[in-house]
């Protein structure tokens, strides 16, 4: 299995790849790109909600070891953290590279160093995947970043590591190029998606993103390694006041997308960025909350994936300021 070229690279020598690349630039002129739609003309500089022109923002770089165990294995996930986003996230702990526009603008970069980032992630670094952090409002100049990084080497599965807050047409794109999506699921309800991430319509949106990823990409499959090569992971953190709607959310995937989908249940909820001063998020999670959703898996017959442990809340908060962003290993035990 570990000789298995991901898909892109056929792309590339039919001239799929080159198309789709020249198509989904095109729609940067009247940009509809996420679920925003804001129609802002991103190649002559304009900038919509995620304050991006055409410029992709390279935040950081490196290879990070707490990601899940089949992404990060022993030489790590080759993570390229984009700067800015299409959601704002109150606790959002990556929120100097999400929220600081002004300061991303200086992180802006040719497609040509993404594709050569890419390759540094492989070569030098011997990454086992390349790790597009919050991709959804960059997908055309990551898809012309690949097709300028395959003639120049590069043969390792991607992964479209996501708020999946995004547009299924634009994902579309992505059918052939993305061997693994990790994909989020935050809310069950609308009224939260508005009030923490100013996403009014996150649920439709990201339940129709996961279905898309998932009709892409089918359920993980892993090398004899245990390395994953392809398929869908969806991640769910649990948020303090049932904020999250675990059962809901949890049930859907279950029902509507497979009982065997892999899901990475998280615990390190932390009051990060404005949290602080919003009673409802200002906390941690308690065991009661945890426990919950612990007996929900075993009742909903989850038996792919991980769970954090209850001490896991702050342990993964990374630092930005400096030259990269420091992660610990993920300690989860598989499920």
């Amino acid at each position: 299995m570990k000789g298995i070229e991901p898909g892109y690279i056929e792309l590339y020598r039919s001239g799929e790849l080159k198309r789709r690349a020249e198509a989904l630039e095109a729609r940067l002129s009247a940009c509809d790109i996420c679920p925003r739609g804001c129609g802002v003309n991103r190649l002559a500089g304009e900038r919509g909600f995620c304050h991006s022109a055409y410029l992709p923002m390279v935040a950081s770089v490196g290879a990070h070891h707490g990601e899940e165990p089949v992404l990060s294995g022993r030489r790590g996930s080759g993570t390229i953290f984009l700067g800015s986003c299409n959601m704002r996230c109150v606790y959002c702990q990556n929120h100097q590279i999400s929220q600081d526009y002004r300061a991303q603008r200086r992180h802006e970069v040719e497609t040509g160093i993404l594709a050569k980032n890419m390759l540094f992630l492989q070569d030098e670094l011997g990454c086992h995947n390349i790790n597009f952090v919050s991709p959804s409002h960059f997908v055309p100049q990551i898809v012309r970043a690949v097709l300028e990084a395959v003639p120049l080497g590069l043969r390792l599965p991607l992964v479209y590591n996501t708020s999946s807050y995004d547009s299924v047409a634009t994902l579309r794109e992505l059918d052939g190029i993305m061997s693994i999506y990790l994909a989020d699921l935050r809310y069950a309800s609308n009224k939260w998606g508005r009030r923490f991430s100013k996403a009014p319509d996150y649920v439709e949106r990201a339940r129709a993103a996961i279905r898309e990823m998932y009709r892409q990409v089918g359920n993980l499959v892993v090398d004899e390694e245990n390395i994953a090569r392809k398929g869908l992971i969806v991640r769910h953190l649990i948020l303090p006041n049932g904020i999250a709607g675990s059962r809901d959310s949890l049930g859907w995937l279950v029902g509507e997308v497979s009982p065997r989908v892999t899901v990475s249940l998280m615990s390190q909820y932390f009051p990060a960025h404005r949290a602080p001063r919003l009673p409802l998020l200002s906390r941690t999670i308690t065991a009661e909350e945890y426990n919950e959703v612990v007996e929900l898996v075993e009742e909903l017959g989850i038996e792919n994936g991980w769970l954090q442990g209850m001490g896991a809340s702050g342990n993964y908060l990374p630092d930005f300021s400096g030259d990269g962003a420091p992660f610990p290993e993920m300690e989860d035990a598989k499920r």
